[in-house]
Parts: structure tokens; C-alpha cells; sequence
């Protein structure tokens, strides 16, 4: 595997409170992998220090084999990010927040590909108008196009998704197949396990601050006995299925009774 990004022996605390616990693993060019846990596992903490926006750590992160820590203005410009929570300047048009993003990364000819990828995202019409008047899905697809007007290396995804049509979400997978054929390396965090399972070339499961699973999805399925990318989830993390939680909840309105539908 051609590594581009290296966690190892990754420790971080908030005062007393241990987060994260000796985590390492590697990921090569031209993986996207489905980067899951529950809430509290530390996810977010070490998507965080991926990004370089927390710090005092033990153990180290490399890209390309150079410790992110040497030159962090150097390695934000190889990676782009989509955040679960936007933040966006809705007073700008979506042409003019692609315009300072480009100015941040001192871009010369960002239009063209401005333009390529509002195409494919199907807002090249919405360009000049305010992103305050977007719908959540077009504000989705800004903040993307923002992630990727760069051209990074290596790109987080945290619930992407969200607000997302079926036809933007269909494009949006195709986007994803093609930049991993061309080599970019893509975290996805999403709690949608389907959508985890379809598109992950590997799965990364943390709890409690730890990786408890690094594998394939067909590997995970044969060695945990489960049917499906939930399944897995609910066995490793020890979280109880939807459907369960349902019936206990049935259970729980009907006194155990059978419930008859009229005739």
C-alpha cells in the first residue's frame, strides 16, 4: 500500500478525561474509508487532529511521511473537509466563498474548475446569488465544492449527505469513484451504515478511544457474523439493533399484548 497519512500510538486527553488510546492505523492512496463509531468514541477528536485543529498530543500523525506537525500551513493544503455542522459566509455568493477559499490557498485559475465542479453539483446557476437563499442540499454542495476547488490529497467527509437529493447523492458517489481512481485518499464519518457499506473500500471502528476493527467490509462480515454494515456495528460496539430498541418500545405502549389490526 501506497501510505499517504499515518497515525501512530495517538493518545489525547482533555484534563482527566482520556480520549483516545494508543490509536494507529495507515491509509493509502486511493482508499476511502468508512471512519465510524458511537457517540463518545473519539471519532470526532481524532478527525480533528487529522485536520490539525486540536494539538497537544502524544505519538505522531504523518503525511507522506513528514509529521503534520513540521509544516501545518503546508499540510492544510493537502486536504479538504466537510463538516457535519456548516459554517459558511451566507452574506457571500457561492462564487465569492469559492473565491476567498481560493485566495486562502493562493490558487491561480480557480474558475474553470469552479465551474467544472458546480456543473457536475448542478448550482452553476445559483453561483451569484447569496448563500443565505440556499436550500440546506445547495449549501451541502458548496461547502463540497469549497472541500475540493484545491485539489487536495486527502479529504474528511463527516455526513456529507445531509440535505442531499437522491440525484445529488447518486452524482456525489460518482464524484467520490472518480477521485479515488485518481488516487485521493477519502475519510467518510456518517452514522448511515448502508451508505458506509456501499461505498468503503475499508472500515475503521472505534469505542471507547480505541480501533477495535480495521478491515474490509467482507472481511468484518465474515468475522463478526453479521449480514449487513449495521449488524457489524451493533456486534462490535455492542449497541443494540433499531429494530430491538422498536419492540422493546411496542412492548413496553401494549403491556406485551398483541396488537390486531382491524378487519
Amino acid at each position: 500500500m501506497d501510505t499517504v497519512l499515518r497515525l501512530t500510538n495517538v493518545n489525547k486527553s482533555f484534563g482527566e478525561h482520556h480520549v483516545l488510546h494508543d490509536v494507529s492505523f495507515e491509509a493509502g492512496r486511493g482508499e476511502l474509508i468508512g471512519y465510524i463509531g458511537p457517540n463518545g468514541s473519539g471519532k470526532s477528536t481524532t478527525v480533528k487532529l487529522m485536520l490539525g485543529i486540536l494539538g497537544n498530543y502524544s505519538g505522531t500523525i504523518e503525511v507522506f511521511g513528514k509529521n503534520i506537525e513540521e509544516d501545518l500551513v503546508s499540510y492544510k493544503r493537502k486536504i479538504g473537509y466537510v463538516p457535519e455542522v456548516l459554517s459558511l459566509y451566507e452574506s457571500l455568493t457561492g462564487e465569492e466563498y469559492i473565491s476567498f477559499l481560493s485566495s486562502v490557498y493562493e490558487l491561480g485559475n480557480w474558475r474553470d474548475r469552479m465551474q467544472e465542479l458546480a456543473e457536475i453539483f448542478q448550482i452553476n446557476e445559483a453561483l451569484t446569488t447569496r448563500i443565505s437563499g440556499y436550500s440546506k442540499g445547495m449549501k451541502q454542495k458548496i461547502a463540497i465544492i469549497g472541500s475540493l476547488i484545491h485539489n487536495p490529497d486527502v479529504l474528511f467527509l463527516d455526513e456529507p449527505l445531509n440535505g442531499m437529493d437522491t440525484n445529488s447523492v447518486a452524482v456525489f458517489k460518482e464524484v467520490l469513484k472518480t477521485l479515488t481512481r485518481q488516487g485521493k485518499t477519502i475519510f467518510y464519518s456518517s452514522h448511515i451504515m448502508e451508505v458506509v457499506e456501499q461505498m468503503s473500500s475499508r472500515v475503521i471502528l472505534l469505542k471507547d478511544g480505541a480501533v477495535i476493527a480495521d478491515s474490509t467490509v467482507e472481511e468484518l462480515k465474515n468475522n463478526s457474523n453479521g449480514s449487513s454494515m449495521e449488524d457489524i456495528f451493533n456486534n462490535l460496539t455492542g449497541f443494540t439493533s433499531g429494530h430491538d430498541l422498536a419492540a422493546k418500545f411496542v412492548d413496553t405502549l401494549t403491556g406485551g399484548e398483541t396488537i390486531e389490526s382491524e378487519k
